[in-house]
């Protein structure tokens, strides 16, 4: 055994994915040696999750190789084995629905197409000759807003795990509820995560999902609950040097997750899962005045994009527009059976900016009938015998000049556009595309 094939018994721990492995190399061996091989070597600048997310995908693409193919190595994988695995994928039953959600279906397909991506590069001897799997094979992104709870929720939550007799589920929920934390970053709490600068204390949070630490001010009540806990299970924490430990097994996701999900169900509202917690306390913060920049820092956010998109969820300037129209709104719907009574308001400057006009011109380009009172310059005559047009007001169209459509149109300004001049333009307009009719003097007398 080699020392690639070391590191990879030492890395994968002896769980479902330990099994599937073995299942997999019994069936395809070269699939699961070149898949493995690209774990380890993912496991070199990847965080620890991102690993397990990318072993979990390729441990269901190659099981699906193996079943529903005759591949026996990757580099036999070609664009008909893509096709078909795309329309298992849809079809394959979600958590919450009946099928797949299309962001899952869109991160499978993306780590596979990396990982064949990043074997071609390395020229690997079982990569295939071309990647099989092209970018528009990708589901575009949703961008969904963040699911948090209402405050009505939130307090019930609150409530329920104030009332829990278990120690570790009412600090779980707190510091979840207090600090934003996501899950993974919650268990990885060093013993001396807390500090106390100053007469405030804070929480150190340690490097996670976007390879930084940062500092976050604790709550009083929070405060008082992990000085009870540590005072309460110090040999743990020293023993396992983590900062929620008692003599249960070191917290995990997944018993972040059950322990969110019990409090939830207690409180009477539903299915919860722990980084709703962090949307709440964010569209909380948000909704109270918080600055962005101070909710970015909380979370650990490094850019306003995505700090931003907690202030979707209750837009104030869509609000406050929205209720300066309302009175408007509301008076023209009172007064509609009596037109008589129509307030004079209703019909605002805004309002009268976009009123249409329309106008004619003949084969020469000049002006028949419909003719607005501002002054404008047919540039090029079209050959049809009467071509109609609209156009809006100036008032609206803030550009010295405007393009319109014409099918038979000819001249140096470009084969099929007829240029309208409203006002005097920056340039002159070319020679050969004035109207016959027009003359430098009538030009200015109508400017």
């Amino acid at each position: 055994m080699n020392a690639a094939s070391n590191a990879v018994e030492m890395w994968i721990p002896p769980t479902s994915s330990h099994r599937d492995w073995a299942e997999l190399s019994s069936s395809a061996p070269q699939v699961a040696a070149t898949m493995r091989r690209y774990l380890v070597q993912l496991s070199t600048f990847l965080a620890p999750r991102s690993v397990e997310v990318a072993d979990i995908t390729l441990r269901i693409f190659a099981r699906w190789l193996t079943t529903d193919t005759g591949v026996a190595t990757v580099a036999e994988i070609n664009r008909t084995h893509i096709e078909d695995f795309k329309v298992w994928l849809a079809a394959q039953p979600g958590s919450k629905a009946a099928t797949l959600d299309k962001n899952t279906q869109r991160h499978r397909l993306r780590t596979i197409r990396i990982f064949l991506e990043r074997i071609i590069e390395w020229d690997w001897p079982d990569a295939p000759g071309r990647n099989p799997i092209l970018h528009g094979d990708i589901p575009p992104r949703t961008d969904p807003l963040p699911k948090f709870l209402d405050d009505r929720d939130a307090a019930r939550l609150m409530a329920a795990a104030r009332d829990h007799r278990d120690p570790r589920t009412r600090l779980v929920v707190e510091i979840l509820a207090r600090t934003g934390l996501r899950a993974g970053e919650l268990c990885g709490l060093a013993a001396d995560a807390v500090t106390q600068i100053g007469d405030g204390h804070w929480l150190r949070v340690p490097v996670g999902k976007l390879r930084n630490d940062r500092m976050i001010p604790l709550h009083p009540e929070l405060v008082a609950l992990l000085a009870d806990w540590t005072a309460t299970h110090t040999d743990h924490i020293r023993t396992q040097r983590r900062l929620i430990a008692d003599h249960r097994a070191p917290l995990d996701r997944r018993t972040v997750y059950r322990i969110v999900e019990r409090v939830a169900k207690k409180a009477g509202i539903g299915h919860v899962h722990p980084h709703q917690l962090r949307h709440t306390l964010a569209t909380q913060a948000i909704n109270r005045g918080m600055r962005l920049e101070a909710i970015a820092a909380l979370l650990g956010h490094r850019s306003m994009e995505m700090t931003l998109t907690y202030a979707r969820i209750a837009d104030r300037v869509v609000a406050d527009e929205y209720a300066a129209v309302t009175a408007q709104i509301d008076a023209l719907y009172n007064t509609a059976n009596t037109p008589s009574a129509l307030p004079a308001d209703i019909e605002t400057a805004a309002m009268t900016d976009v009123d249409p006009v329309s106008w004619t011109l003949d084969y020469a380009g000049n002006r028949v009938e419909g003719w607005p009172s501002w002054p404008v310059q047919p540039s090029i005559r079209s050959s049809s015998v009467v071509t109609r047009w609209s156009w809006w007001s100036p008032r609206v169209v803030r550009s010295p000049r405007s393009h319109v459509r014409c099918r038979s149109a000819k001249g140096p300004c470009g084969t099929g556009s007829v240029m309208l001049e409203r006002r005097r333009p920056a340039t002159p307009i070319p020679r050969g595309c004035r109207s016959p009719n027009a003359t430098s003097s009538n030009d200015s007398a109508r400017r």
